[in-house]
């Protein structure tokens, strides 16, 4: 009872529009592109603290290789890109398109690049803190970089790192201040100088990323001197730069993203059409606890009444304009709030809500949910709702007819 009383009070102090979640701030912002993220609202009420973050990328971009404190579930809301990220020791490369979603997971090394000729690249992703250091928000741990950001190897001493590459300490100063672009970088185009992480991959020797990965990565174990190292940083590295064909790697098994338009909807008739993927369609969300819904209803439309009985929502409007309206557990409006494209809100599980769209035109709404596990929302009204269920004289004495 405490901590729902608790957010009765933090929700009440924030106004008619409690539930929308207007605190969006830049995380990296360059010429070639930006992330923004906006603070969710779960660790309130016992449920994963999660933010949900926005990725922006001009054509021919790459977002630096790095890891992060936290699981990552990306969704290609437009564009082409392709998701390069470490798993199981292996450098593993998706080629993904609009409607696709895939997980990252906690401390594996990522990178991204856009790949669509002249297109935009945006993603929304949700951000699970779960295993979170605790510094406020999610952590990056950019693997390359300079100045701007600054790789994590330039924290460790210059003459160990010179030694563990075999350059001299001039020469590592070079590779760890040329890089001032920032986390986002355009890709030089074939006619152009080679970019810092080119030169710098020109340097290598099997030895010397195979130290770096002793260094970044302390808990792993260390392969003999005389035997091939496992190279995850130096799989990483090259294909970036495409130095080496990759080619055994592109044909591992691992899991494959999954598109949401070419799924069919759990529910479609001339008012709209919903889905709800969780861990039994797409198992890589079971290990973030993480599920995802899409809902698309017509103008004037309305998805009736309903509550969550398992899990918080996050929604993010993607097209058109409606309303949201969110009641209280004592029966009170707790909000009634016009949203459109680019808006972020959430429902507290057990929280009866709607969504209606607007008579201008379709109304399309994206989100991630607090539970991976099977969900299908609870109906309060309708055909096959709880009250047309529970239809007989007991019913009707709690209405006093």
């Amino acid at each position: 009872m405490g901590t729902r009383r608790n957010l009765l009070v933090a929700v009440l102090g924030r106004g008619k529009t409690c539930f929308l979640l207007h605190e969006m701030r830049h995380v990296v912002k360059t010429d070639a592109g930006d992330m923004k993220v906006v603070k969710g609202f779960g660790g309130k009420v016992g449920d994963k603290p999660i933010e949900v973050g926005f990725i922006t990328m001009e054509p021919k971009t790459l977002f630096i290789p790095q890891y992060l404190d936290s699981d990552l579930i990306i969704f290609i809301r437009r564009g082409e890109a392709t998701v390069a990220s470490i798993s199981k020791e292996e450098l593993v490369e998706k080629n993904m398109k609009m409607g696709d979603i895939y997980r990252i997971g906690a401390g594996n090394a990522f990178y991204l690049v856009n790949t669509g000729e002249g297109q935009r690249l945006h993603i929304i992703c949700s951000i699970d803190k779960s295993y979170a250091i605790g510094w406020g928000s999610f952590q990056s741990f950019f693997i390359g970089g300079g100045t701007n950001p600054t790789s994590v190897l330039a924290g460790f001493d210059h003459d160990t790192l010179a030694t563990a590459f075999n350059v001299s300490t001039s020469e590592l100063k070079d590779v760890l201040t040329r890089q001032r672009a920032g986390p986002i970088v355009f890709l030089p185009d074939s006619h152009e100088e080679p970019s810092v992480w080119t030169q710098f991959l020109q340097l290598k020797h099997r030895q010397r990323l195979h130290h770096v990965r002793r260094m970044v990565r302390f808990h792993e174990e260390v392969a003999k001197e005389e035997e091939e190292p496992k190279g995850s940083w130096r799989k990483l590295l090259i294909s970036v730069f495409g130095n080496e064909p990759n080619l055994e790697d592109n044909k591992r098994k691992t899991p494959d993203s999954y598109n949401l338009y070419d799924r069919k909807p759990d529910f479609k008739n001339n008012y709209g059409w919903s889905m709800a993927i969780d861990e039994s369609e797409y198992w890589p969300l079971g290990h973030s606890g993480i599920g995802i819904y899409l809902v698309n209803l017509t103008a004037g439309s309305m998805m009736a009444p309903h509550v969550n009985p398992m899990a918080t929502e996050y929604g993010i409007v993607l097209r058109g304009s409606g309303t949201i309206q969110i009641v209280f557990p004592n029966g009170t409006l707790a909000m009634k709030a016009k949203v459109r494209e680019g808006d972020v809100f959430w429902v507290p599980r057990y929280f009866p809500f709607c969504q209606i769209a607007s008579r201008a035109g379709p109304f399309e709404f994206f989100g991630f949910t607090t539970s991976a596990r099977k969900n299908r929302p609870q109906f309060l009204v309708g055909a096959h709702s709880v009250l047309n269920n529970m239809l007989g004289p007991e019913f009707a004495a709690a209405f006093g007819v």
